[in-house]
């Protein structure tokens, strides 16, 4: 798959991802109107939708269907955004905007802020329980979601974050608060996928785990790089790491040998799915996310 093809594909399936989303937050009149608007007005703010792509990806690849992928997704979504939220806010990373706008905090209010993450989170198991699934992939589902975004994965990784601000960590140290708080959301995407289409295990599952960690990681690597090289469209404002005393890939390396780490870590990754990638979609989303400026 070309990446212009790549970008039309992505472009379609973010807009199904938005429809479904904008149908299940829509405020409506729902009372406490303030909280469903921050939550719509967080997770419609322009995200690229990676991470349910992924899902539904994963689950087309294995003969999986979109019915199912699609719910699978949009409640990953949901998780994601709400992790954004609470990291924007001044007891966290302490970001005023996000993708060129305002933050939720900015916007609503600590507190609404905190509530509307706090919403999304549980309005994701909602979804994920009224997937037109069978009872076992709706179980399994619930559980990898649980586990990836949980002390074992996305939070976990996020403490060990805020511990390391202001000090120099080991490159282990960095690399397991990575996999936490980045690669963990991404074997969520894979594993859902893979689900979606009725796999719990075996070389595929495998393979899915492989990808997603070492895309995971390298999306890490590239987002460093555009936080002393980027622009603000990358999602927070340029410099927020530094600002905030972080140690990142560019403290061992420099930026030359971070690409070039990134690269590879990129390679791994399409070489764990050899065949099975039949129309190299996945392959151009890893080489389009090492590629990314913003």
């Amino acid at each position: 798959m070309t990446h212009e093809n790549l970008k039309q594909d992505l472009r379609l399936f973010a807009g199904r991802v938005d429809k479904y989303l904008a149908d299940a937050l829509c405020p409506d009149g729902r009372i406490p109107r303030q909280v469903w608007e921050a939550m719509e007005y967080s997770t419609m703010g322009g995200g690229k939708r990676i991470r349910p792509y992924l899902t539904m990806k994963f689950a087309a690849m294995l003969g999986g269907s979109e019915e199912i992928a699609l719910p699978f997704g949009a409640a990953l979504e949901m998780v994601h955004t709400y992790s954004l939220i609470h990291d924007d806010l001044p007891c966290m990373d302490d970001d005023d905007y996000r993708r060129g706008k305002p933050t939720c905090h900015k916007m609503y209010g600590e507190a609404n802020a905190v509530l509307a993450g706090d919403g999304l989170l549980t309005l994701a198991f909602g979804v994920l329980a009224d997937a037109p699934a069978t009872p076992e992939q709706i179980v399994r589902a619930t559980r990898l979601l649980s586990h990836a975004a949980g002390c074992n994965g996305m939070i976990g990784g996020q403490v060990l974050d805020l511990l390391a601000e202001n000090t120099t960590v080991s490159r282990e140290t960095l690399c397991r608060i990575h996999d936490g708080k980045t690669c963990a959301l991404m074997r969520a995407a894979a594993g859902l996928g893979c689900i979606a289409a009725g796999v719990f295990e075996g070389e595929a599952w495998d393979a899915a785990m492989t990808y997603a960690t070492e895309v995971g990681m390298a999306f890490q690597i590239v987002d460093d790089l555009l936080d002393v090289y980027g622009t603000d469209a990358i999602g927070k404002p340029v410099g927020s790491d530094s600002r905030n005393g972080k140690t990142t890939y560019l403290t061992f390396m420099t930026a030359d040998e971070a690409r070039a780490e990134a690269s590879v870590r990129t390679q791994k990754a399409i070489q764990a799915l050899g065949g099975m990638d039949a129309d190299g979609c996945l392959a151009a989303l890893a080489e389009m996310l090492l590629g990314r400026t913003k």
